[in-house]
C-alpha cells in the first residue's frame, strides 16, 4: 500500500513584490491555482490540508472548489518555517541566510518538521492520495527527507508558485520522489517564485 503526497506551493501573493510576508493571491496567483487544480483533476483525493497562512488558504480554496472537494483542513505543521540551522558541513555560501534567524525560530522549525514527517511519512494501510498546500521550505524539507540528505540540504531546493511535487510513501521501502516542481501546467509567464537565475 502507498501514500501519495501531492505537495503544492501556494500561488503568487499580491504583496510579494513589496517584500511583505503575507497577503492574498495576486491575479497571477489565482490563475496558477486554477491551472494546478486542472492538472490534478484526475486524482481522487482522500484528504486536503493547507498551511493556515492566507496565501496557502487562498490557493487551497481555489483548488478544492475547482475539484469539487470539501475545504482543506488547516494544519500548523504546514506553516512556513526554518527547518534547520547552520551545519558543520554546510557550504559557507549559505551562512548569510541565517544572519537574521534566531535560535528559537530554528528550534521551532525543527520541531514542526519532525511532527510533519511523523504525520505524513507514516505508511498507510491502504492507498491514499493527499493534497498538501504549503510553502517552499516545507516542500524542500520533505524532498530532502526522501533522499536522507544532510539537514542543510533543504537549502537550494526550490519550488515555483503552484509547482507540483509528488512523493510516494511506501510500507516496506523508503519513500520515493515521483516528480519535483513540475510546471507543465503553467505557461512560462506564470512561472513565478523561483530565484531569478533559475532555469524554467
Amino acid at each position: 500500500m502507498s501514500r501519495y503526497l501531492y505537495l503544492v506551493r501556494h500561488g503568487e501573493q499580491v504583496d510579494a513584490e513589496f517584500g511583505l510576508p503575507e497577503g492574498p493571491l495576486s491575479e497571477r496567483g489565482l490563475e496558477q491555482a486554477a491551472l494546478v487544480a486542472d492538472r490534478l483533476a484526475s486524482v481522487s483525493f482522500d484528504a486536503a490540508f493547507t498551511s493556515p497562512l492566507q496565501r496557502a488558504i487562498d490557493t487551497a480554496s481555489v483548488i478544492t472548489q475547482r475539484l469539487g472537494m470539501k475545504e482543506a483542513t488547516p494544519s500548523a505543521l504546514l506553516m512556513d518555517c526554518i527547518p534547520s540551522g547552520p551545519e558543520p558541513d554546510m557550504p559557507a555560501a549559505f551562512e548569510s541566510f541565517f544572519g537574521s534567524v534566531t535560535e528559537e525560530e530554528v528550534a521551532a522549525g525543527q520541531a514542526q518538521m519532525t511532527d510533519a514527517l511523523g504525520e505524513w511519512f507514516t505508511p498507510s494501510r491502504e492507498d491514499r492520495h493527499e493534497l498538501l498546500i504549503t510553502h517552499n521550505f516545507v516542500i524542500a524539507w520533505f524532498v530532502r527527507e526522501v533522499f536522507g540528505a544532510s539537514a542543510w540540504r533543504w537549502m537550494g531546493i526550490n519550488q515555483a508558485n503552484c509547482g507540483l511535487t509528488i512523493i510516494r510513501v511506501r510500507s516496506a521501502k523508503p519513500p520515493v520522489l515521483l516528480t519535483h516542481n513540475d510546471l507543465g501546467h503553467l505557461p512560462p509567464e506564470l512561472r513565478t517564485g523561483l530565484p531569478d537565475n533559475h532555469p524554467v
